[in-house]
């Protein structure tokens, strides 16, 4: 997400940096390719012109021409101007589950925006990270399979679904979904309701209908960022007739512009709470205005990195994996493990763009050399070997790399591109036993405390984080990364 935007602020802000002094000519120089940039990434016209009114009577103010880096100076006033047009310099606005349960949350949006998914996905997320008993129920009679495709979903992920009664409008189903909730013990009840192709009057009365029934404390928009400005007009004219609380963009994976995230809270001043950010049932997202800041400007998102880690590697078996380092063992399991703990954390595209100072990278790096098809390429070739030669990868002959290129379908010279990488890697693995740590986590690739999450999100520096190569539960940083066997 942000990708095109990221890319043109970072030449605007390269030619500000390199000066000692600026000028206002070249203040107003460079907003105005700020306000072009805000305008090809779809953001509203007049969230665009309120934008650069407020930098422009900063960037020329005092604090600059004293400054002893103006150009740094600007970029920072660039930032602050972003989390303020976000939702400002505050924690992220979390959802409001704490009354006496069950806490209702009413999903609501335009047919094919995602709401099912996005339901499903929420659940996981309550139940999973913030340990509440979660019921799904689905409201949706019109869209064939809709309810069934909820059930599915639920199933799939381990969170309680409202059994189907076939012919129940969704009134009757809301009153059911509440006394299924209360009578379960549930802390959360996720009513999905259904959607439209457009806004219309019937689809707005049974919405509000079903809100006056369920009382719920959140009424989430789910809308898709990629349809830009349409999905802010979407969110203006349901908060005319819903008493939304906040907003949840989807398929912001996908959206390289980011003009209708840096749009909504503007425009309609309700919150972006979520953000989908991919198929998977755990790619869900709290939306944080300061971290969203920094990767537009190119700074990364090295505390949401670390917090995925957290999430999704098993501590367990990062422990596991930290004692073997220990003593300087790194096999082909070891590396296929580390592989897939990248892909689960969101693959190197992910990756790179919540780490500092990559962009440039990205660029000259290309979409090709940074799909995940990488990864999986990779997997391939180790499950193509047998148990002997992934624990002891010296067995590896000529005659032998030519059965596993056959048996993953590469070439061999991808093999042994995979076999360069595993001795890098394994390099490191020896120098960490060796109680060296250039690189990785502190602690011998540890994962990390919440003391330590703590450090980091108040911007003091945590050695191996804040450098290249530092990933959790990943010893030397990004394999399969083109271009960086160096460091893995």
């Amino acid at each position: 997400m942000f990708e095109a935007l990221t890319e043109r602020l970072g030449g605007v802000f390269d030619k500000l940096t390199g000066r000692g002094a600026l000028s206002e000519a070249d203040v107003d120089a460079a907003l105005r390719e700020v306000r072009v940039a805000l305008l090809e990434a779809d953001v509203a016209l007049p969230v665009v012109k309120d934008f650069v009114a407020r930098v422009r009577t900063e960037a020329v103010g005092e604090a600059v021409i004293k400054s002893v880096k103006p150009g740094q100076q600007v970029v920072k006033i660039v930032h602050d101007a972003l989390v303020d047009m976000l939702g400002g310099e505050g924690p992220p606005e979390g959802l409001r589950i704490h009354g006496e349960p069950p806490n209702v949350i009413m999903m609501a949006g335009l047919q094919g925006s995602g709401k099912t998914t996005t339901s499903a996905k929420l659940g996981l997320r309550l139940s999973k990270t913030d340990k509440r008993k979660v019921l799904l129920a689905s409201l949706d009679t019109r869209r064939p399979a809709a309810m069934e495709q909820l059930s599915t979903l639920g199933k799939s992920i381990g969170v309680d679904v409202l059994p189907i009664v076939a012919g129940q409008p969704p009134a009757e189903i809301t009153r059911r979904a509440l006394t299924a909730a209360r009578l379960g013990g549930h802390d959360v009840l996720i009513l999905d309701t259904a959607g439209r192709t457009t806004i219309d009057e019937e689809l707005m009365t049974e919405a509000a209908s079903i809100a006056e029934i369920a009382k719920p404390r959140e009424v989430l928009l789910v809308a898709d960022s990629l349809t830009g400005q349409d999905a802010v007009e979407t969110a203006k004219r349901f908060h005319e007739r819903l008493p939304l609380t906040g907003l949840v963009l989807t398929r912001a994976d996908g959206d390289g512009r980011g003009g209708a995230a840096l749009s909504m809270r503007a425009v309609t001043g309700l919150p972006i709470k979520f953000l989908g950010v991919g198929e998977r049932a755990e790619a869900l997202e709290p939306f944080d205005a300061r971290r969203i800041a920094g990767r537009i400007l190119g700074q990364g998102d090295i505390v949401g990195l670390v917090e995925k880690a957290v999430e999704q590697v098993d501590r367990e078996e990062a422990e596991k994996m930290a004692a073997k380092l220990a003593k300087g063992r790194f096999d082909f399991d070891d590396m296929e493990k580390q592989l897939g703990q990248l892909i689960q954390i969101g693959g190197l595209k992910g990756v790179m763009g919540m780490l500092p100072g990559v962009q440039k990278l990205k660029g000259q790096l290309g979409d090709a050399q940074l799909d995940d098809k990488q990864l999986h390429r990779q997997i391939a070739i180790i499950r193509s070997m047998t148990k002997a030669e992934r624990a002891k990868p010296d067995l590896l002959n000529g005659r032998r790399r030519a059965r596993i290129a056959k048996g993953a379908g590469v070439e061999v010279v991808d093999v042994n591109r995979l076999l360069k990488m595993h001795r890098n890697m394994a390099d490191m693995a020896k120098a960490m036993g060796k109680g060296k740590m250039p690189f990785g986590m502190p602690g011998g690739g540890r994962m990390p405390s919440p003391e330590a999450l703590k450090q980091l999100g108040s911007g003091q520096r945590l050695p191996g984080l804040n450098s290249p190569g530092g990933m959790p539960g990943l010893p030397g940083g990004l394999p399969g990364l083109p271009g960086s066997d160096k460091k893995s």
